[in-house]
């Protein structure tokens, strides 16, 4: 997240203003943004619309500000803190969330590594919630298609979850005080 120009807050505006020829970035705060299109802001004989758009684009973001009706939080305050409230936040900001994943990570979905401690199988699970959703959301739109795929990839993946996977060949321990033959 980038720091705005001004003070130590997190920058919700940024336009690039062009001086001399060159491109320069300009992040600001919504504080500091105000002051700076009341000050006149960006060059105004190249874009004289420019500020307006600006003004009604910063008063539509506060205008759109959902609040947590558990914790009352606003995405704002979570932008600028990196800190969520509660965990009911996750659902109620999804819309504001799943872009800043995107743009963060390039993606909204863990495909990375896992901690050692987790359980075996859990990949094959989370796959499996997956897969789920993914029907449950084809029935919605009623693409009984995709659906009754998503079913048979669903059926194939709960049969080898069920199914044991066999040792690994190689040297088995000896549980302790078992007697070497």
């Amino acid at each position: 997240m980038k720091k705005c120009r001004r003070c130590t807050k997190t920058a919700t505006l940024h336009v690039t203003e062009i001086r001399e020829g060159k491109a320069v970035a300009v992040h600001l705060c919504d504080t500091c943004a105000r002051e700076y299109l009341e000050q006149g802001g960006p060059d105004e004989t190249v874009f004289p619309e420019l500020p307006g758009k600006l003004s009604d684009v910063m008063a539509e973001t506060a205008e759109s500000q959902a609040v947590c009706p558990n914790c009352g939080i606003t995405f704002r305050e979570f932008r600028e803190h990196g800190r969520f409230g509660c965990a009911q936040d996750y659902t109620e900001f999804m819309a504001e969330l799943i872009p800043l994943l995107e743009s963060i990570h390039e993606d909204s979905q863990h495909v990375g590594k896992q901690p050692r401690g987790t359980i075996v199988g859990t990949k094959d699970q989370s796959r499996l919630s997956q897969l789920r959703n993914q029907q449950r959301t084809a029935i919605e739109k009623e693409d009984y298609e995709a659906a009754a795929v998503l079913r048979d990839q669903i059926l194939e993946l709960e049969t080898k979850i069920r199914t044991p996977t066999p040792p690994k060949s190689g040297r088995r321990r000896k549980p302790p005080g078992s007697s070497s033959d």
